[in-house]
């Protein structure tokens, strides 16, 4: 099987990343003929392009979920050496101008409908070629789960919309976080402040709080 190719259905998706459950690093790298990175300082990203190769995600830089036909996203879960969730994990771009109507129509709603969640070991005290991947969970959002980040959502909408995203902090959200995502202070964006006019900005990100992934991860063990 092509396994450059997008997966056809829900099955061959979870059949291929059950196929590469306790992996190395190192394994799959040389399965896909890559070399691994002595750090990834200057390759980050790197380990969620090699997942994406190997199980055919179609979407690339599109705005579209990483396994289009079937409406699947792809997040890798990095964790620590006590098994649990090492850093917050980016969704997709915060919009300055064209906002969202509501909740549901919102594109990080539509990232986070379906989500096949992929643990990797990643304590810095484990070289990179040894560390493993873990068994891929398939979730969807529960209702509770997905009333709290709307609620987070709408916090983080208000301050845009009313001209104040200067005043988001990483405080602000109980599972959803806005921070800046830039390679550099000069990638500026144009938004309004609170009298409408037009202002320069730092572009921002959605990413989910590790309470969140944590909370995926234990649903998943626990069941």
């Amino acid at each position: 099987m092509d396994h450059t190719l997008p997966p056809k259905t829900q099955s061959e998706l979870l059949k291929r990343a059950q196929a590469i459950a306790g992996l190395t690093i190192a394994e799959l790298a040389q399965r896909q003929q890559q070399a691994v990175p002595e750090q990834l300082l200057h390759a980050k990203g790197w380990i969620g392009q090699l997942i994406e190769q190997t199980l055919g995600a179609s979407a690339g830089s599109r705005a579209e979920p990483d396994f289009a036909e079937l409406g699947i996203e792809l997040k890798t879960i990095p964790l620590n050496a006590n098994g649990q969730p090492k850093e917050t994990t980016y969704v997709c771009t915060v919009p300055l101008n064209d906002l969202a109507t509501s909740w549901q129509a919102s594109w990080i709603r539509q990232k986070l409908n379906q989500v096949l969640w992929l643990p990797i070991e990643a304590d810095p005290e484990l070289p990179i070629q040894q560390r493993r991947i873990g068994s891929a969970i398939l979730a969807e959002l529960t209702p509770l789960q997905d009333q709290q980040l709307e609620q987070d959502w709408l916090e983080h909408m208000e301050l845009i919309s009313t001209g104040r995203i200067n005043e988001i902090s990483a405080h602000h959200g109980t599972y959803l976080q806005v921070r800046p995502k830039a390679a550099n202070n000069k990638a500026l964006r144009t938004s309004t402040d609170e009298e409408g006019q037009s202002i320069q900005t730092l572009p921002r990100g959605f990413y989910l709080r590790t309470r969140f992934t944590a909370e995926i991860l234990n649903q998943h063990y626990i069941s």
